[in-house]
């Protein structure tokens, strides 16, 4: 069919030429759309083993009544393959009559071109030459270059023009017409992004509330001022003769910072978040049962889906049979544990990094680098963390994937759920087994003036006077805004030049072809304009099975990011629901306009994701409880308060917390030996030429011999007491929540029952008849 405005050129050029106003050419029939194309490079060779496979595996597609137009272009030769309608019929029938039907959805009516994909695709993925290879070992073996499935021009135009632009940046998405062009699992996968985007509002809100809190006592809180107006000379950090004794004081601005992420809305607002992950996922289950039982496909079921496929490929297949073996699990185990050692040893690597790194910052010459150097080292050691995952993605894919082969599960599905368990698993430790380091070791295995822990002569990272959670806040922003940022651009950027060389190279043949049309071409298209559609979708960007795989896992990762650790940094929220707006479209516009067609599959969940999920909630309510009670200043300000402060010895005109900065504090004096041979003289010197005899550090120890005091294990026994209560009192609050938000709405309920009764009276209807005629 032509185009309007292709039709209308045609018309005002037969105006020219003195014909009537009819159209040039005859209305052409519609052409009947390929499933799929395959390429290979041409080879001139025809004894050469890929010309032979090539050849093998298209006899046995001809077999199956498949039908294959060969084009040949340049030096590669391009395949388009059209199933026959008797494949469709069974596969309709079939699924009539399974368990899983509950009426079927769209393919009860009638196939279209996505299920003509998601079943033409199970065939030629199932189909072996006589060697035994199938269509993936091929690849493999260059017989074939690539496969791909086309783009519909009419709806891909549709979906172009509503959703996959920029300026539609603000209006809802067509979840249904997404459904319909890429299957139920993209469709869910928007459905999800959608869900989760507008739920991070309220999130985001009581995010930047805590914030502007701590913000709003920014000048007049009294432990900045005790900070900022401090006399105190505090310990060298490092060793060296160029790391000084300093003052507290000089640290204002970091106290300042500190108290914007470590305040009393913090432990509300960890709290709120872990409640906020149990009712996203409680509603979120609410939200499919109302679009999956609208697509007919809430019954649906994976293996039967898998079995009915099997049988349309070849009517005498054998079912693969479930399979268990305690040698392969147990080897599986071991080299998982291996993996996440390694991936661990990393992290380490990391820690040392920045224990090295500190004090050669600290001697550089760059003066803003030596007076901030412990800072400048957590910020260098947080972008070689970034550039540790962007490698590790890599290798742990290519693990995961090896270890699933090891498992041979005995479907694609299951394979798909064992590989994303495993690969969540490592990018999971990947990401944040530094983050869990600044957390929770950070500054409490460092030891003391006389007795410091060390790597060979470097002692290990203090935490700054008021506290680790602006170090870990530090780790969590850069690691956020690179990954988040970065990735967005090279997701888009690649993509869009490959289209812009490929939008050149096809330029020449849809001149070819529209003169083509004026020529010929009266019944279907000819090679020309064939070849025009399957070069414009050969040159986009490929994709696989995986290819949605990345983006959950890009925004699981992102949701583990906005609730674990979500207590150091109140502002995750927010710029993940900024990263989201953009994310939907810039995603959308690569799945229309950027990237091959996605193979469309069917689902009525996001499977194995909803889980993972889960545990991540559980996680989040362990890692904030900890990070509140462990990681923060929160508890000793909460017993100074309340036990050693002002207030707690009847000192009523005094503020409170007044002392508090000086309470933290213990004392080191030259005096002693061992801290005599952890500092030289020459790092007791202060402003220049002033020399003192002792130095604090932050720690509850007793200045004759360095023991633990009985205010720091008042303030542990509190810290251990607080974790267990937050942890308790959160998880019966989740529990309450999922409990009163029920996971399917009742009029799903009630739809599905007629929609069932419905089918039981037509399926009687229809058995009516047959037994009328054999009597």
């Amino acid at each position: 069919m032509f185009s309007k405005k292709t039709a209308e050129k045609f018309e005002l050029w037969g105006k020219r030429k003195g014909r009537s106003s009819q159209p040039l050419l005859p209305q052409l029939p519609i052409p009947r759309s390929y499933d799929y194309v395959l390429v290979a490079d041409k080879i001139d060779d025809e004894e050469d083993q890929r010309t032979l496979r090539q050849k093998a595996f298209i006899e046995q597609l001809e077999k199956k009544n498949i039908s294959v137009t060969r084009v040949v272009h340049e030096e590669k030769i391009f395949f388009g393959l059209r199933a026959p309608k008797e494949i469709f019929d069974d596969y309709q029938y079939l699924l009539k009559v399974s368990d899983s039907c509950n009426w079927c959805g769209d393919d009860r009516s009638s196939v279209n071109q996505a299920t003509r994909i998601r079943i033409v695709h199970f065939i030629l993925n199932n189909t072996f030459i006589n060697t035994g290879e199938n269509l993936l070992e091929l690849l493999e073996k260059d017989a074939f270059e690539t496969i791909f499935c086309l783009h519909e021009r009419r709806e891909q135009k549709e979906l172009r023009n509503k959703w996959a632009r920029w300026t539609a940046l603000f209006t809802n998405q067509p979840v249904d017409d997404v459904k319909s062009y890429f299957g139920e699992k993209v469709a869910l996968y928007y459905l999800w992004l959608g869900w989760y985007t507008k739920l991070l509002v309220p999130a985001a809100v009581l995010g930047v509330v805590v914030f502007l809190y701590g913000l709003a006592f920014f000048n007049t809180n009294l432990l900045i001022k005790e900070v900022c107006d401090s006399t105190v000379i505090m310990c060298p950090r490092c060793d060296g003769d160029r790391c000084h004794v300093w003052k507290l004081s000089d640290t204002c601005v970091y106290a300042k910072v500190s108290h914007l992420f470590d305040n009393e809305g913090t432990v509300a607002f960890a709290m709120c978040m872990a409640i906020w992950a149990t009712l996203f996922l409680e509603l979120w289950k609410r939200h499919r049962a109302r679009h999956v039982s609208k697509w007919k496909v809430y019954d649906w079921c994976e293996e039967e889906e898998e079995l009915i496929l099997e049988i349309v490929n070849d009517p005498n297949c054998e079912p693969n049979k479930f399979r268990h073996s305690y040698f392969r699990s147990t080897l599986v185990l071991a080299l998982v544990t291996l993996m996440l050692m390694l991936i661990i040893g990393l992290a380490q690597a990391l820690v040392v990094f920045r224990v090295v790194a500190a004090p050669l910052i600290s001697e550089g010459s760059w003066e803003f680098a030596r007076d901030h150097a412990n800072t400048v080292a957590v910020m260098i050691g947080a972008v070689l963390h970034y550039v540790t995952i962007q490698i590790m993605t890599r290798v742990n894919r290519w693990v995961s994937l090896k270890l699933c082969e090891i498992e041979k599960p005995n479907s694609f599905a299951a394979m798909e759920r064992n590989f994303t368990v495993k690969m969540f698993t490592f990018q999971f430790f990947t990401l944040f087994s530094s983050l869990f380091y600044v957390a929770f070791f950070l500054g409490r295995i460092n030891g003391h003036p006389g007795n410091y822990s060390r790597i060979s002569k470097w002692r290990l990272e203090e935490c700054h006077p008021s506290g680790c959670l602006t170090d870990l806040f530090i780790q969590m922003a850069v690691i956020m805004l690179l990954k988040q940022t970065l990735n967005n651009i090279f997701e888009y950027t690649v993509p869009l030049v490959k289209r812009y060389f490929a939008r050149k190279m096809t330029k020449k043949l849809r001149r070819m072809c529209g003169r083509c049309y004026r020529k010929s071409c009266r019944r279907e298209p000819c090679d020309i304009c064939k070849l025009r559609d399957w070069l414009k979708n050969y040159k986009l960007t490929k994709t696989d099975a995986f290819s949605l795989f990345n983006e959950f896992l890009e925004m699981v990762v992102q949701f583990s990011f906005t609730t674990i650790f979500v207590a150091a940094f109140p502002l995750a929220p927010l710029l993940a629901l900024i990263n989201n707006i953009f994310e939907i479209r810039l995603d959308a516009i690569k799945m229309v306009r950027l990237e091959r067609r996605l193979v469309p599959r069917k689902t009525n969940d996001i499977g194995i994701w909803t889980k993972i999920l889960e545990a991540i909630g559980v996680l989040a309510v362990i890692a904030n409880g900890l990070v509140i009670g462990v990681s923060s200043d929160f508890i000793p300000r909460l017993v100074y308060r309340y036990r050693y402060g002002p207030c707690a010895n009847g000192f009523k005109d005094i503020p409170c917390m007044q002392g508090y900065i000086n309470d933290t504090l213990s004392i080191a004096s030259m005096r002693h030996s061992n801290v005599m041979a952890d500092f030289d003289l020459k790092q007791m010197v202060v402003d220049g030429n002033f020399n003192v005899s002792e130095c604090s550090y932050k720690d509850y120890r007793s200045p004759e011999d360095y023991s633990l005091t009985s205010q720091f294990w008042t303030v542990l026994a509190v810290r251990f007491a607080f974790v267990i209560l937050f942890e308790h009192v959160v998880v019966v609050c989740k529990f309450i929540a999922a409990w009163f938000v029920p996971n399917n709405p009742m009029h799903v309920k009630n739809e599905r029952l007629h929609d069932k009764l419905a089918r039981l009276k037509e399926e009687l209807t229809e058995q009516k008849p047959k037994k009328c005629t054999e009597v």
